[in-house]
This record gives structure tokens, sequence and C-alpha cells, in this order.
């Protein structure tokens, strides 16, 4: 299967960005998809070779999986790419634009989701650190 890629603009400079993308106690400001869940806690080595875990679960405890994986190339204010637990691979840059920093991010497809379900997923995420970014 093809990647699936998605992509967003955050009106702040890169150093903020890059910043709330890769400090714990951001990481569990944003990431997750929808207002009923949430990231309780988040270990993040931002370095080639380093591994990071972010735990989401729904707020009420009926859902919640570990996210997390190994950095396989990190060039500050530039890339981020790494190889999830389950061997996926994901790769995020970014990009200074007149309007701020764009983010597009590529990830391969796991087999038990429709394609257009993980988009939504993934996309929601990008929207929530967005509105995060922007709105502290």
């Amino acid at each position: 299967m093809n990647p699936i890629t998605i992509e967003i603009t955050i009106n702040a400079p890169i150093e903020k960005v890059w910043e709330y993308w890769t400090k714990p106690e951001y990481i569990t400001k944003w990431a997750f998809a929808s207002d009923d869940w949430e990231a309780p806690r988040a270990t993040n080595d931002v370095r080639t070779g380093g591994t990071f875990t972010t735990r989401m679960q729904a707020k009420d405890g009926s859902a919640g999986f570990d996210f997390g994986g190994t950095y396989t190339n990190v060039i500050e204010h530039s890339v981020i790419e790494y190889d999830m637990d389950d061997g996926r691979h994901v790769k995020a840059e970014f990009m200074e634009v007149p309007e701020g920093v764009r983010i597009v991010q590529s990830f391969d497809p796991e087999q038990e989701n429709p394609e257009e379900m993980q988009r939504a997923g993934w996309q929601a995420i990008l929207d929530n650190f967005k509105k995060y970014v922007e709105s502290h």
C-alpha cells in the first residue's frame, strides 16, 4: 500500500512549532483526534535512534493505546522520520512558508481500518496541533 499524506499550515514561527511538536509537556496537550480523548503522558527522545511513547486514551477509560516508535532521521526544524512499534514508517517535513510553517506528514497505512478513516484520524490530530499552537 502507498503511504497516506496529510498536511497543514501553522501560523507560528518554526521554533515554536518544533518545540510544541517535540516536547512531552506540549504533546500531552494536543496528541489526540477528538475532545473526548486525551494524551495523559508522553516521553520523547528526539534524535536519530531515540524513542518516544505517547499514551492516547478515551477520557471515559473505554479505550486507549500506547503510540510509540524509534526515530530513524531527525533534522532540527526540518524532518522527523520514525518507525512505529508495528514497523510502519512515518515522515514529517517542516517547511517555513510566508503563512508560518507547513507540515507535510506521510505514513504507511495499517491493514485494519479503511484508508479514509486513517487519513481523517491523523488529519484530526494535525488539526488539533494547529489549534493548540495558534492559541498558546
